[in-house]
């Protein structure tokens, strides 16, 4: 009997054609990835006699119209469907199994089986952890291929997992950049629709700039509910260059022993803000935190000030001890109280974002500057509090955190009062920092602290 599969686009051909361990394929609407799973797993199944596969989709509605009913179409005469077990099997053995995975507790259905080949069709549309529990049924003591296919579109609760691991291509330890690949698919790449159906593309083009930018372009920076969608890192992202001397510079930190954020950012005299270095580590006591950033301070650079959040005035449950005065202690000096108004902070980093009318923006970050050119663009609105970032995943929260004490502070610094007793007494360790300041800091502490 003869099947009909199609002809591929070449997007489609690179994808049919890919042997690695973990195929990405897609960016866009309009790609063709369902009809890409679907042959790819006709394909194999044909040429490798008792090859176990599986295809899932978030639902059970979805795979039902994007899999099981085209399927059962391509392979009638040819495939048996079990509807009960979800199953096609062909008369050589080979079989094309069916599952979806709408919830962890879906997993449970997984539990012991195994698979030589899987595909996750819209793969964004799961977890993380979900898509991690899928990739451990793939094994089996045999000959045949063992691989993962995922499909994808920008957005979704799994957008943060599956960018870092196929455009940002960051490997956690036991992950091997050599077995993923990833194949970006726009819609103009499928001719067959662009021709059947233009009005598509027409639809795309009336999309809002953020879903436009995903959908169309496949653009992973631009997702819906994303906080940023003004980010472009053709826009806000540069090449590191020399800073001139006669720039002012700072730093900005946020601090826990899960993450310590620092940055540090120079303006210029237009008032633009360059952010050129960072350190995002986790683990690290308040001394070694400070000395880090000390050590990363070149003898060169003269820091104006170092914005730190308002917990750092807290005491130390250890010391008895306001945090900020350990800081101080371990050599980072010319600490500033930053405002933690989560909402100013974040429209201030919005306005350094917003493009002037000469189409560049007053924010931009050097391309060395890895943790915040991949958080930014990942905050979320937060679904209680339209106006303010959401706090999950919480990982990603630290280093923007950091540049929103930056930028509450210097695109709408609060006013300092003067204390009224000038007489009022400093710590010793107030008096070591003040006489180590530049003449600038010397004057912000005055009228913090009151003349020394």
């Amino acid at each position: 009997m003869e099947i009909k599969l199609g002809r591929p686009n070449e997007k489609q051909r690179l994808f049919l054609l890919d042997t690695h361990a973990v195929v990405g394929y897609g960016g866009a609407r309009g790609g063709g990835k369902s009809w890409a799973v679907r042959t790819k797993a006709v394909i194999m199944a044909l040429s490798h006699g008792g090859i176990k596969q599986l295809i899932v989709r978030r639902t059970y509605p979805e795979l039902t119209n994007n899999h099981i009913l085209p399927l059962r179409a391509l392979l009638h005469g040819i495939a048996k469907y079990n509807d009960r077990d979800k199953r096609m099997v062909l008369p050589n053995g080979s079989s094309i199994n069916f599952g979806y995975c709408a919830s962890d507790a879906d997993l449970l259905r997984y539990q012991g089986q195994e698979y030589d080949i899987i595909y996750v069709d819209e793969a964004t549309q799961l977890t993380e952890h979900q898509l991690s529990v899928l990739r451990v049924c793939i094994r089996g003591v045999n000959s045949f291929p063992k691989r993962l296919y995922l499909t994808c579109n920008p957005g979704g609760v799994g957008h943060a997992y599956i960018k870092r691991i196929f455009i940002d291509r960051r490997y956690l330890p036991g992950e091997t950049a050599d077995d993923y690949s990833f194949t970006q698919a726009l819609v103009t790449d499928n001719v067959a629709l662009c021709k059947e159906q233009p009005q598509y593309v027409k639809q795309l083009d009336a999309l809002p700039e953020s879903l436009r930018r995903a959908w169309r372009d496949g653009d992973w920076d631009a997702c819906e509910g994303a906080y940023f969608p003004e980010f472009r890192r053709d826009l806000h992202v540069c090449q590191p260059f020399p800073i001139p001397g006669d720039w002012r510079r700072f730093r900005a930190f946020d601090y826990g022993l899960d993450c310590f954020a620092c940055l540090w950012i120079a303006v210029d005299s237009s008032g633009n803000a360059y952010v050129y270095r960072e350190v995002s580590e986790s683990g690290y006591g308040i001394s070694v935190a400070a000395e880090k950033a000390v050590s990363m301070t070149t003898e060169e650079e003269r820091i104006y000030c170092t914005y730190a959040p308002p917990d750092m005035w807290s005491r130390s449950q250890e010391s008895g001890k306001e945090k900020v005065d350990l800081f101080r202690a371990a050599g980072l000096k010319g600490i500033v109280r930053s405002s933690n108004d989560r909402e100013a902070g974040w429209l201030c980093i919005k306005e350094l974002l917003r493009l002037n009318a000469d189409g560049e923006p007053r924010l931009k970050i050097f391309s060395n500057c890895s943790e915040l050119i991949k958080n930014l663009p990942l905050l979320q609105i937060d679904s209680r509090y339209p106006t303010d970032c959401s706090t999950e995943p919480h990982e990603i929260t630290h280093i923007p955190d950091a540049l929103r004490y930056f930028a509450v502070s210097f695109a709408r610094p609060a006013a300092l009062p003067r204390v009224r007793d000038s007489r009022r007494k400093w710590t010793e360790d107030m008096l070591s920092d003040y006489y180590s300041a530049s003449e600038e800091e010397q004057e912000i502490m005055r009228r913090r602290w009151g003349d020394p």
